[in-house]
């Protein structure tokens, strides 16, 4: 089996990474937290001090960090992984960046032989927890047979969108629509509250009909349970959305939606909200109509 590294050992790092280990991949693994990398290194994976370490150890390489800075330096950095990998190592970024970003670091990659796919990922916390995770992919197509099996290993489907930078794309896409479908439930949902109606029944009420979602499935019970613990951060939500619109200015494409979206989060931000899962985003438009949404009325 291939030796495979691990960059990236947070929220969705974790179980993503011990789902490659549990399958019997020999695993690298090299995180900024040394603590992370000790648990698997108990659990029987290898440690790696740097990406460049790693990067000597693996053939298959995956990133996923918050920023496109971060993947900057643990690709291409002074201690990256382009520092240590052989000619022909893949290297699969995960991360949630621009596709700007993505195709200018698989050009360097590739100016150091190396092969590069972004592979930004939907499903949350639980989606890398079941391995449910949806891979959308830009990269080379002769390459995705070497990844896609691996891929499988922590999701349960894999589309090759494109060429380098296609799969950052559709993750923006991803974003704007789940992000937009949370409003939308936010603003339903408080109107149900200053009705005098609960929240929950009308959840229930919905689920089945054209307005049911993937989305409305996970977010409405965490709003009417007052259950904000992040899963898909509002922070990290803000940042995609940010990556949306620069994006689009750029190729001259109106969001007026996900323009009006970008600052309810920077009020969610200036609020203290930004540590919450993106559930939380009803909290502006409570706070707008005066209510509480709830369970129960």
């Amino acid at each position: 089996m291939e030796k495979i590294g691990f960059i990236g050992l947070g929220i969705m790092g974790k179980p993503m990474a011990m789902h490659l280990l549990k399958a019997g991949y020999e695993l690298t693994v090299y995180d900024i937290n040394p603590q992370a990398v000790a648990a698997f290194v108990k659990a029987g994976a290898g440690g790696a001090a740097s990406p460049r370490e790693l990067a000597q150890k693996s053939d298959i390489i995956f990133t996923i960090v918050p920023k496109a800075e971060h993947v900057w330096d643990v690709v291409a950095g002074e201690t990256g992984i382009l520092q240590g990998a052989a000619a022909g190592t893949i290297i699969i970024d995960m991360s949630s960046i621009s596709p700007v970003d993505s195709r200018k670091i698989a050009e360097v990659a590739a100016k150091n032989n190396c092969i590069m796919f972004d592979a930004p990922v939907s499903g949350g916390e639980p989606g890398a927890i079941n391995a449910t995770l949806a891979f959308m992919v830009g990269g080379p197509a002769e390459y995705l047979n070497k990844i896609e099996k691996i891929l499988l290993t922590m999701g349960k489907s894999v589309t090759l969108v494109g060429c380098h930078g296609s799969g950052s794309v559709a993750k923006l896409a991803n974003q704007i629509m789940v992000n937009l479908n949370i409003a939308a439930m936010s603003e339903a949902l408080v109107l149900a509250q200053k009705a005098g109606v609960d929240p929950a029944k009308v959840f229930q009420a919905v689920r089945d009909g054209l307005a049911g979602s993937a989305v409305l499935e996970a977010k409405a019970p965490m709003v009417v349970k007052r259950n904000f613990k992040a899963g898909g951060r509002l922070d990290i939500n803000l940042k995609d959305i940010t990556n949306v619109l620069d994006t689009a200015h750029t190729i001259g494409v109106p969001l007026p939606l996900t323009a009006q979206l970008l600052e309810i989060m920077h009020a969610l931000k200036a609020d203290g909200h930004l540590g919450d899962d993106h559930a939380g985003m009803i909290q502006f438009y409570e706070k707008l109509a005066g209510v509480e949404v709830k369970e129960g009325c």
